[in-house]
């Protein structure tokens, strides 16, 4: 009788899943605050992008998405950039995922075995490792020398003679903000040439280093470079993000993902953003002139606190971390905690918006952020 059935647990996941705690990130009842903790666009995206989406039409919901045009977008954007490109990239050269957390997960899935190594440094964007540990990779985080989290790059040579599967470089790093030259980037790839260099320039428009403008895929073959519209563009919310390197490695990453895995909303919004590029550099401007005020402020005013590449920084308050925080919060201001982070233990990483915002954020916490 089914009354009688005994109950009995629900199946096992692989190994490495049940070994794995995932990664997640407290992004609920942010809305309406001000968002200084996950280095979001801080104003929203172009006009232009808000008008595409007003005007999206019942066909486009009810179809699939197509893609045509998208990636020659991507490259003209590029070769019209202050960048530009010493070697044209080709369209096969490029990948549309959604959003970089899903081209990191791929990337790991189509080369990471049980046992490969994943080189990385610490501290660094947290979603490598559980990418990492659903594969059974093993990881080695390799610390930032210190004093001023300077990247480790006599340890990383070293560590890559070991032949690691995967060598993943954040750069600027999240959260430190430790930035790389690209010929030291290339050098690396030179000298381990069985190891895929996957180089996260999420935050390359904020004094990163990236190597787009140089790298030839066709010399550096085990080079792949992220990007997204999310951090400058302001289009984290409808999760966009391209790979680009060379045609063999897009492809085998292409291969672990779905056919329509990026939606038509994000696609039209992409090709609107990549037109307005004037708006995405104006933002960029805006932050970088608001970054040298905090950085100058919070200088004169002795603060604990630590500002490289990126669109953000790392304060360590007089409080307790956490209380800060909160009391932050509690004023309308998010910031995030690196509690519990290697180096970074008792900080509060802070994205730097416009002036306007770092004006309102100092202003907060230099009185909630003292002790006594």
């Amino acid at each position: 009788m089914t009354g009688s059935t005994p109950p009995f647990p629900p199946p096992a996941a692989r190994a490495e899943v049940e070994r794995l705690k995932g990664y997640s990130a407290p992004l609920e009842g942010r809305r309406g605050l001000l968002r200084l903790d996950f280095n979001e666009n801080t104003v929203g995206p172009s006009p232009q992008v808000v008008e595409v989406i007003r005007s999206f039409s019942e066909e486009l919901i009810a179809v699939y998405p197509e893609y045509d045009g998208l990636r020659e977008a991507l490259i003209a954007n590029l070769k019209a950039s202050k960048e530009s490109l010493a070697h044209p990239l080709a369209l096969e050269q490029v990948g549309v995922f959604n959003g970089v957390d899903a081209a990191i997960h791929a990337v790991i899935h189509a080369y990471g075995s049980s046992g490969d190594t994943l080189l990385t440094t610490s501290p660094t964007f947290g979603y490598y490792a559980p990418c990492a540990g659903m594969q059974g990779m093993v990881i080695e985080a390799v610390p930032h020398a210190m004093p001023g989290f300077v990247f480790p790059l006599d340890a990383i040579r070293s560590a890559l003679s070991r032949r690691p599967k995967i060598l993943m470089l954040c750069n600027p790093n999240n959260p430190t903000g430790t930035r790389l030259a690209a010929d030291q980037v290339l050098e690396l790839a030179s000298i381990a040439p069985d190891t895929l260099v996957v180089v996260d320039e999420l935050y390359e428009a904020f004094t990163g280093d990236s190597v787009l403008p140089t790298v030839d895929f066709e010399r550096h073959a085990n080079v792949l470079v992220l990007r997204s519209l999310a951090k400058t563009a302001g289009l984290a919310g409808l999760r966009l993000g391209f790979a680009i390197g060379h045609p063999a490695v897009v492809d085998r990453v292409g291969r672990v993902t779905g056919p329509y895995d990026v939606n038509s909303l994000a696609v039209a919004a992409a090709f609107a953003a990549l037109r307005d590029q004037s708006y995405t550099d104006s933002y960029v401007s805006e932050v970088l002139r608001a970054r040298d005020w905090i950085v100058s402020v919070m200088t004169r005013s002795r603060a604990v606190f630590h500002c490289d590449g990126g669109n953000y920084l790392l304060v360590w308050p007089e409080r307790p971390a956490a209380e800060v925080a909160h009391a932050l919060r509690a004023e309308g201001i998010l910031v995030r905690s690196m509690a519990g982070k290697p180096q970074i233990d008792g900080s509060l990483r802070v994205s730097i918006g416009t002036l306007g915002q770092m004006q309102r954020f100092w202003e907060v916490f230099s009185f909630v952020s003292k002790s006594g």
